[in-house]
């Protein structure tokens, strides 16, 4: 059998957003695409040559089947998807950074994604992976996929894979109160958390990397990214914990929406083929500065030229 090198879990779902550079309320024309957290993990470890699942449920309409042919035109296994015929594909809109800071509209209560749940885990091949990707937006789309996202964590031992985990709080989707300590539950099962230092301030008080990793003492591998400072790892093993830092440089900013889930690919490209901390945070960064570049989620091209990664400093950190 076939295996699989990593299971991406988590909602994609269609975009909407200007055709050109200026607000939604104005627009007369706009760009129809897709976009999702994981999916974008997906397509950059993908491009990068990696075997990539991923796993989710799309409504059976125009923007299900432009998802399910976009990604496996990136290259990325789409089998495990579920598609649902009474429940939509979400969407969401894309106003975009004028100045006033790049804003996303929801439009996913009720979506065929929220509707994923442990009864979906049955149906992959769990034994034949050596990794789960995901994220903490599922479990804010409803209790049946938060509960899924609860199973992937508890079944990971079990079943012989490793999980990362990515906190991505999404303020719009559930308040901080019941967020924080949530995530962190969720989090401290993972073998790799990655959260950003500005959502840890929000969702625990948390000011310094090092007040997070007291705060997540469990995996094996913590990241936190300082914006446009630098990004920390945490390593936990027989030797104790030890930090490497890879400091950011600015580049030239499009728009930030993707550049978060670019630097989690590309981190975890370099987890996965045993390259130094040092090299795994700078080829994260990399991933990110590209996307960064680009208004688009995912920008394809970059993650094809994989040798050059381990030598490049870091260029951009993934906010």
């Amino acid at each position: 059998m076939t295996t699989i090198d990593v299971i991406c879990v988590g909602e994609t779902m269609g975009v909407v957003t200007p055709a050109h550079a200026e607000p939604i309320k104005t627009a007369e024309e706009c760009l129809l695409g897709y976009g999702g957290a994981e999916s974008n993990v997906a397509a950059h470890l993908a491009e990068f040559g990696y075997r990539v699942a991923w796993a989710s449920r799309l409504g059976r309409d125009a923007f299900g089947e432009r998802i399910i042919e976009g990604l496996a035109a990136r290259g990325v296994d789409v089998s495990l998807v579920i598609r649902d015929e009474t429940a939509p594909t979400g969407v969401y809109f894309k106003d975009p950074d004028l100045g006033h800071g790049a804003r996303t509209l929801y439009y996913r209560s009720g979506s065929a994604a929220s509707r994923m749940s442990p009864r979906d885990f049955d149906t992959w091949p769990a034994g034949r992976t050596r990794w789960v990707h995901t994220s903490g937006i599922n479990p804010a789309l409803s209790d049946t996929a938060g509960a899924l996202t609860s199973h992937i964590l508890t079944q990971a031992k079990d079943m012989g894979y490793k999980v990362s985990f990515d906190v991505n709080y999404r303020p719009a989707l559930w308040p901080v109160d019941v967020a924080g300590p949530r995530l962190q539950t969720l989090a401290e099962q993972a073998t790799v958390v990655l959260v950003g230092l500005d959502e840890a301030e929000t969702l625990w008080g948390c000011t310094r990397a090092a007040d997070v990793a007291a705060m997540l003492p469990g995996p094996r591998h913590l990241v936190v990214k300082d914006s446009s400072v630098e990004a920390v790892e945490f390593i936990r093993d027989g030797q104790g914990e030890r930090t490497a830092r890879v400091p950011a440089r600015n580049v030239e900013v499009i728009e930030p929406v993707g550049a978060g889930d670019a630097f989690a690919a590309g981190y975890l490209a370099g987890l996965l083929r045993g390259d130094t901390p040092e090299d795994r945070l700078a080829l994260g960064h990399s991933f990110a500065a590209w996307t960064l570049g680009t208004r688009s989620d995912f920008r394809p091209g970059h993650g094809n030229q994989p040798r050059t990664y381990a030598s490049r400093t870091a260029l951009a950190s993934s906010g």
